[in-house]
C-alpha cells in the first residue's frame, strides 16, 4: 500500500474540494483524481460520493479513513523510531488545540532541555482525535481539559488553569467589558455551561474562536475582550498591554494526562508529566 494514496484521501476528506488537496499536497487537480482512482480501483469501493456542490464520505470510505490515520501515524512512529539511532527512547504526545499556546508548547521545550536523546512526535488535535490515537495505541500521552474517561487509560490532573476576563481598554467593568467587543474563547462544555449561568442576560457574542491565540491577536489589533488563562496574559498586564476586569468572575478548570495503563513506556510517560509546569 502507498501511503501517499493514504494522505491523499485524508486531505480530501479534510478539504472536500480537488483543488484545495491539489495545492495542500503540492500537486496538480489531476494527480489527486489519479490517486484517487488508483485507490478505489485497488479496494474495488467507492471512498466519495461526488457532486457539483459537494463531496462526502461514503461509508466505506469513513472506515477507511480511521485506518488510514492509525497506519500513517504507525509509519511515521516507526520512521521516527528506526532513522533516529542516537535516540534513546521516542515519545508520542498530543494535547487539546485549546491548550497547546496555554500549557504545551512550554512543554514541548522542557521535554527538549530535559533530555537531548529523546525522539518527540508532538500534535495539538481534537480530544476525540487525540483519544481515537490513545485507544489505537499511536500516542502515548494526551492533555485535554475534559477527557474520556476510560477504564484502559489513567486519567491524572496534571494542572489547573485560571480563566480570567481581560481587556484591552482600562477601567471597564464587567457589563461593559462583556458589551464592547466581546470575543467569546471556546473553552469546552463545562466553561460553557458555567458562562452561561454566570451571564444569563449577556448577548451572544458576534466573535467566537475556538484557541487563545486567536483571541490574543484579535484584541490587539482590534480592541476587545476575552476570557483567557491567567498564566497566558499575566506578562502583557504587567507590561499595561492588557487589562484584567477587576469585578469579573474567574473561571477554574483543571487540566487532565490520560495515556493507557498498560502503556510499555509508563515510567517515561510519568517522567515526563513532572515537567509539566502549573504556573
Amino acid at each position: 500500500m502507498d501511503l501517499e494514496l493514504l494522505r491523499t484521501v485524508l486531505e480530501l476528506n479534510r478539504s472536500r474540494h480537488f483543488g484545495r488537496t491539489a495545492e495542500a499536497l503540492f500537486l496538480t487537480q489531476a494527480a489527486v483524481s489519479s490517486r484517487l482512482k488508483s485507490l478505489e480501483s485497488q479496494l474495488g469501493v467507492t471512498l466519495f460520493e461526488r457532486s457539483r456542490r459537494e463531496m462526502r464520505l461514503t461509508p466505506e470510505g469513513s472506515r477507511l479513513i480511521r485506518h488510514s490515520e492509525r497506519l500513517i501515524a504507525a509509519w511515521r512512529a516507526a520512521r521516527q523510531d528506526v532513522s533516529l539511532a542516537e535516540a534513546s527512547q521516542q515519545l508520542v504526545i498530543g494535547g487539546s488545540s485549546r491548550l497547546w499556546d496555554v500549557l504545551l508548547q512550554r512543554w514541548l521545550h522542557d521535554l527538549r532541555r530535559a533530555d537531548s536523546t529523546l525522539a518527540i512526535i508532538a500534535e495539538a488535535q481534537s480530544p476525540d482525535f487525540l483519544t481515537r490515537k490513545l485507544i489505537d495505541g499511536t500516542l502515548d500521552v494526551a492533555i485535554m481539559l475534559e477527557p474520556a474517561q476510560l477504564d484502559i487509560m489513567h486519567v491524572r490532573e496534571i494542572a489547573t488553569i485560571e480563566f480570567i476576563l481581560v481587556s484591552s481598554h482600562a477601567g471597564l467593568d464587567v457589563s461593559a467589558a462583556m458589551e464592547q467587543n466581546y470575543i467569546y474563547v471556546d473553552w469546552g462544555l463545562s466553561f460553557a455551561l458555567d458562562h452561561r449561568r454566570t451571564f444569563p442576560d449577556v448577548a451572544e457574542s458576534m466573535t467566537r474562536v475556538s484557541y487563545a491565540k486567536m483571541a490574543m491577536d484579535y484584541i490587539t489589533s482590534l480592541g476587545g475582550s476575552a476570557y483567557l488563562p491567567r498564566r497566558m496574559v499575566r506578562r502583557d498586564i504587567e507590561l499595561g498591554l492588557l487589562h484584567e476586569v477587576a469585578d469579573a468572575p474567574s473561571f477554574v478548570r483543571q487540566a487532565y494526562a490520560t495515556y493507557p495503563v498498560r502503556s510499555p513506556r509508563l515510567s517515561l510517560i510519568e517522567k515526563s508529566l513532572k515537567l509539566v509546569h502549573s504556573d
